[in-house]
């Protein structure tokens, strides 16, 4: 954990009634710079994102120290838009969140010190988010949200996770990676076959074009019990069926199907297995592999099948933005948390003990 201690607070706030009023959202963990307005009872107001692609497409991934300064040159410029754009003022504010963690730690500290510079100004509360419970609870945005007790699959490039939801805030931690993440694998599938950054979503489409049955690859630690995740030695299998091969555009299309079809259908015997051992009948699908086509398929087929309510968020806010991260602040603040005088940021940061950790 990485802190800083503000020389004033704006702690007479926290025993103010729960925010009942527009809440201002901050995402920096990694590359995309995300802003928006969040009100209890009107809903989403604005947001804005702006995405660093073009910024590391040279490097082929992102570099840590341009990702911070990126977020610094375009935060404030996107809280003035955002807000311009929901037709509110500072002033108009009640609450400030920001994404406390996990992620790049001189991302974090960029939009945390900005959030809490903005919130001690203006005193207001303000309150750290956890990145993956700002995906996890994106479907609340949506007109038709899920209700708790739910189990939700987050899939992104640095976390591939099952979790049970008893109810907003109370997670149980049922499956997690043991090394690569779903997106990752993605990824790192796709540059070792030369595809252009970001490679993940390239590859989706690639898979697309492929010839079904080309290719076949493993279903990772499905032959066995337990909700855990493997995919490394997948991307290996990968690598060894590309070298091996003619290495044509076709080919490179059928073994982009094939690595596809194998996340998914391994993706989707875990939910299963998941939503058998809680008793849940609702599974949410959030985080930025949870835009893949194939697998939103799979798994609508796959809970019309089994009487499963199956819920994603829209696809503008699968990837990091800044409507989940202010959604769950103004519920933390509407819960009454609120932050100490210190900035803190979670560069590792665990879900399930997030609550506990993030007070201490």
């Amino acid at each position: 954990m990485y802190s800083i201690r503000m020389t004033a607070s704006n702690a007479k706030r926290s025993v103010h009634a729960p925010i009942c009023a527009p809440v201002l959202g901050v995402e920096t963990s990694c590359d995309e710079t995300g802003v928006a307005v969040y009100d209890p009872v009107r809903g989403l107001l604005a947001h804005a994102l702006y995405s660093q692609i073009r910024l590391h497409a040279d490097y082929g991934g992102v570099v840590p120290e341009l990702a911070s300064r990126d977020h610094v040159r375009k935060l404030l410029p996107l809280i003035r838009a955002t807000l311009a754009q929901a037709g509110l003022g500072v002033g108009d504010l009640r609450g400030v969140a920001y994404t406390a963690g996990p992620g790049l730690v001189g991302a974090l500290l960029v939009g945390a010190t900005m959030a809490r510079a903005l919130a001690w100004a203006l005193d207001l509360p303000a309150v750290g988010v956890h990145h993956m419970e700002g995906h996890l609870l994106a479907p609340l945005l949506e007109a038709d949200p899920p209700a708790p007790p739910f189990v939700a699959l987050l899939v992104s490039g640095g976390h591939s996770m099952l979790i049970e939801v008893a109810a907003i805030g109370r997670y149980t931690l049922l499956g997690d990676t043991l090394d690569d993440a779903a997106g990752e694998a993605f990824d790192k599938t796709a540059k070792l076959m030369d595809l252009p950054y970001p490679g993940g979503p390239v590859l989706a489409r690639l898979a697309e074009r492929g010839r079904a049955d080309a290719f076949r690859f493993a279903r990772p630690m499905t032959d066995r019990p337990g909700l855990d995740f493997s995919f490394s030695g997948l991307k290996t299998q990968v690598l060894l069926a590309w070298q091996a091969s003619d290495q044509t555009e076709q080919t490179k299309a059928d073994i982009a199907r094939a690595f596809e079809e194998a996340i998914v259908e391994t993706l989707t015997i875990k939910c299963r297995r998941a939503l058998a051992a809680t008793g849940a009948r609702t599974l949410v699908v959030a985080g930025g592999v949870g835009a893949n086509r194939h697998l939103r398929a799979r798994l609508a087929e796959f809970g019309a099948s089994e009487s499963v309510r199956v819920y994603f968020p829209r696809l503008e806010f699968c990837t990091d933005n800044g409507a989940m991260i202010a959604l769950a602040g103004a519920l933390r603040l509407q819960a009454g948390q609120r932050e100490t005088p210190h900035i803190k940021v979670h560069p590792r940061w665990d879900l399930h003990r997030s609550h506990a950790d993030a007070r201490g």
